[in-house]
């Protein structure tokens, strides 16, 4: 009754906000458009027909804002519609963010879906969902953005969406037309070993290259208390409960390398020995599982991973309860910043482990796009979401020399979602160009004004950073461990892709695709744990494809013109 309770709470509280956005967007309509009839005629077709004209009186836009914790670590006084970003877009542009959903992340996905179903939508919102989308576009719900990509993005903004070939504007593209305006996920590399250093060097341990040297210092980490933390109470590896990234995905507190050392990629759809295979019905997996089923039960992994949220995990490591874990090269600035700052002491460095014998490292690739900015139907102005990433990501990075108080946003390490569209869009290898000019204004072999202003902020904090600076230590840091430390790792020619196939939805996917998802997640932990014994595996493949995923299969190989 407790639970039908507060869904019922929860479901008022929906319902109240659909009627205030909708009472809002209402209110705004005659705010988000321009009277011709005051203007040259030739102004107005400037603006709405290139990447960088100014409207001549301001245009207003209700945005679904997606937002994170600690206001995005905005400096005082600065808020979603209000900072650095929204005063440079109004001074350049003369547009203005009005927010009529303002949503953390984790929530964001589900309060969009709710907007959906009312088909009270704002000018401006981003949808995660590819469905979503493909509903949005069967509905008539939202605008054709085609005149307003060939016209509002910049020929840069171009070249950023083609070297990812065809994959991030087919994702958007419906009978030829642009309905969405893609973000694009540069390619991250395989997670990497983030490790206590100054635990290790207080043990006296080897740097580790190999999944054993992996579990033999979580051992000793364990066992000797490097951390002080009193017997018993240092955690060991620490791990999100999904065990593995999604479809195209990765992220922190995974075991993709370990699955990796066993050449099994789970979640994945991969091409192994000529055929398509959904990668968690290898057999190989059933060889990981008892691997880290056998980590489990000797207490190298965390004892209380299942009951762990992804906030508890980001305090454990805080608290310096814990000293390692898998993570991509931006684990600095979450959760290791703040760990940093909780304890001065604490020396984080990342470790490329080896996947094989011969000294690779393998992974699974990435989807290339997995946020699509969408505009409502019948808002005048739809070019504006192109404008908006072509001054972000195209004029500031490159040409604007006087934006300071951005460039201070990126040495304070503030969250992407200040931007009032949180998605970015860059080349597809632009970390490492990053890394590259980095070094060289270090080295003194490039002249800062040469380099983009987020190339200049990196590297001047980094430079900060190897002078000892204190002024903005800990944002330093992060700079110099992202930018040049753990990219430095990435380059690596022993790094082997293993090509990740499709990212979408299948007819049969959207009917079952959640219970099969179920029945991987518990039919992994439970081995993991020792509830079921490994055989236990075998039977998961049998009802896994008897439920649906053999259709999927067949499916999705249709998709990919198998």
């Amino acid at each position: 009754m407790e639970q039908l309770k507060d869904s019922g709470i929860f479901m008022k509280k929906i319902m109240m906000l659909l009627l205030s956005c909708s009472l809002l967007l209402s209110c705004n309509k005659s705010t988000t458009s321009i009277s011709s009839s005051k203007y040259p005629i030739d102004t107005l077709e400037v603006a709405s027909s290139t990447p960088y004209g100014k409207y001549p009186e301001t245009v207003y836009y209700t945005l679904a804002n997606m937002t994170s914790s600690g206001n995005s670590n905005m400096p005082e006084g600065d808020t979603y519609s209000y900072n650095a970003y929204t005063r440079f877009l109004l001074d350049k542009l003369n547009i203005q963010n009005i927010n009529v959903i303002e949503a953390k992340e984790s929530e964001y996905n589900n309060t969009i879906q709710m907007l959906i179903s009312s088909k009270e939508l704002p000018d401006i919102m981003i949808v995660e969902s590819y469905e979503d989308l493909k509903y949005l576009v069967e509905n008539d719900l939202i605008e054709d953005l085609t005149i307003a990509y060939e016209t509002c993005a910049s020929s840069r903004i171009k070249e950023m969406y083609d070297s990812y070939g065809n994959s991030v504007l087919n994702n958007v593209t419906f009978d030829d037309k642009i309905y969405a305006m893609p973000g694009t996920n540069i390619s991250d590399g395989p997670n990497l070993f983030w490790v206590r250093q100054d635990w290790l060097d207080s043990l006296g341990l080897e740097a580790p290259e190999t999944l054993e040297d992996v579990e033999n210092i979580v051992r000793q980490f364990i066992l000797q208390d490097p951390g002080h933390n009193g017997e018993g109470n240092t955690i060991g590896l620490m791990i999100d409960p999904k065990l593995t990234g999604e479809s195209g995905y990765s992220s922190e507190y995974l075991l993709d390398i370990v699955f990796a050392c066993y050449d099994a990629y789970p979640k994945q759809w991969i091409e192994k020995d000529g055929e398509l295979i959904y990668g968690s019905i290898d057999q190989n997996v059933k060889e990981a599982l008892l691997y880290i089923q056998k980590l489990y039960d000797e207490g190298i992994i965390d004892q209380n991973f299942i009951l762990r949220s992804n906030t508890n995990i980001i305090d454990t490591i805080i608290s310096g309860q814990c000293g390692s874990f898998f993570g991509p090269w931006w684990a600095p600035n979450n959760p290791l910043i703040d760990a940093v700052k909780n304890d001065n002491q604490a020396v984080w460095k990342p470790y490329l482990i080896q996947t094989d014998d011969q000294g690779n490292t393998s992974y699974h690739t990435q989807n290339p796009s997995s946020k699509y900015v969408v505009v409502k139907k019948g808002f005048e102005h739809p070019e504006i979401v192109f404008k908006m990433i072509s001054v972000i990501f195209d004029y500031l990075r490159y040409d604007d020399t006087t934006a300071s108080e951005l460039n201070e946003y990126f040495r304070l390490n503030v969250d992407p979602t200040a931007r009032p569209i949180s998605i970015n869009v860059d080349y597809s290898d632009a970390l490492l160009q990053s890394y590259h000019n980095i070094l060289k204004i270090v080295s003194q072999e490039m002249q800062m004004e040469e380099a983009t202003a987020l190339d200049q902020s990196y590297a001047e904090a980094c430079i900060d950073y190897l002078a000892n600076e204190q002024a903005n230590k800990e944002e330093n840091w992060a700079a110099y461990a992202t930018r040049v430390e753990a990219t430095s790792l990435l380059e690596s020619s022993s790094i082997i892709e293993v090509e990740s196939l499709f990212f979408g939805t299948t007819n049969t996917m959207s009917k079952v695709w959640w219970k099969l998802e179920d029945l991987e997640s518990e039919t992994f932990l439970k081995i993991i744990t020792g509830e079921e014994e490994i055989d236990y595996f075998d039977q998961f493949v049998k009802e896994w494809k008897r439920q649906g995923g053999d259709a999927i299969t067949s499916e999705v190989a249709e998709r990919l013109g198998r």
